[in-house]
């Protein structure tokens, strides 16, 4: 099969956004991708909603995962042979996909499909979850996946059309990003730019040792090397990625744990 064949066959697979959200803001993502590919579009529901609230929803999840209990969904409408690929999104909850996506996995048959993660997070997750996709699913086909933190919902439309494009879900074209440069050694200026993009998030996340960034048409993307104590006490190395664009100021995008 040549390569123009593929990307035709690629494009004429019938897609699916199927997501979970309590906030809305997976929600939004869920609309944004919907509306770029004109893909259809589906909500997992609970029988019993979360209630929005951070802290009533940690400890509810978090008994029902001490239970070993899922909470009930609806039924859902579409059904999920009719689709070639589903773009399975959630919010991120104690690192993995939030507990209905987990319901649904149980429910419905994956087999063959072909699934693309996305989803929003306070910090990161996207590696973590996608790891747990795999485990749950071993006969679907789980692909590089979407994440953006809840704080940057509103960038979701510009990265969603790189990355759709990139990935070969949709049409048209986006400039290249270059590599990181080497890692070195971080400097006073480059330490207070961290600081600057991740002092005023809720949880403390390390002190940055080294960083590698590079150019792009927008600005300029940082990748630090963190070390911080993890929950046992142990220190713990983490990747966390900024990005400077130009007049703005610097945003953390992700931590890779």
């Amino acid at each position: 099969m040549s390569m123009m064949t593929c990307v035709a066959t690629m494009f004429a697979q019938k897609k699916l956004v199927l997501f979970y959200s309590e906030s809305g803001s997976t929600k939004a993502v869920a609309e944004e991708l919907q509306k770029q590919l004109a893909a259809d579009v589906e909500a997992v529901e609970a029988v019993e909603p979360y209630t929005g609230d951070f802290g009533a929803t940690v400890q509810r999840s978090n008994q029902e995962r001490q239970n070993g209990t899922l909470p009930a969904i609806k039924p859902l409408k579409k059904k999920i042979q009719d689709y070639d690929v589903i773009f399975l999104g959630y919010p991120i909850w104690g690192g993995t996909y939030a507990l209905p996506i987990a319901t649904l996995l149980k429910e419905q048959d994956f087999a063959g499909k072909t699934i693309v993660p996305f989803c929003t997070f306070g910090s990161g997750g996207l590696n973590t979850s996608t790891a747990d996709l795999k485990k749950a699913l071993p006969k679907a086909k789980i692909k590089q996946g979407y994440g953006v933190r809840a704080a940057r919902v509103q960038k979701a439309s510009k990265e969603l059309n790189r990355f759709l494009i990139e990935n070969g879900y949709k049409k048209g074209s986006v400039e290249k990003l270059g590599e990181y440069s080497e890692q070195k050694p971080v400097n006073d200026a480059e330490k207070a730019l961290f600081d600057a993009a991740c002092s005023n998030y809720q949880f403390p996340l390390g002190t940055p040792q080294t960083v590698g960034k590079r150019d792009t048409a927008d600005g300029t993307d940082y990748k630090f090397s963190v070390t911080s104590r993890g929950m046992n006490g142990k220190e713990a190395t983490s990747t966390i990625y900024v990005t400077v664009e130009k007049g703005g100021k610097p945003e953390f995008t992700e931590v890779v744990r």
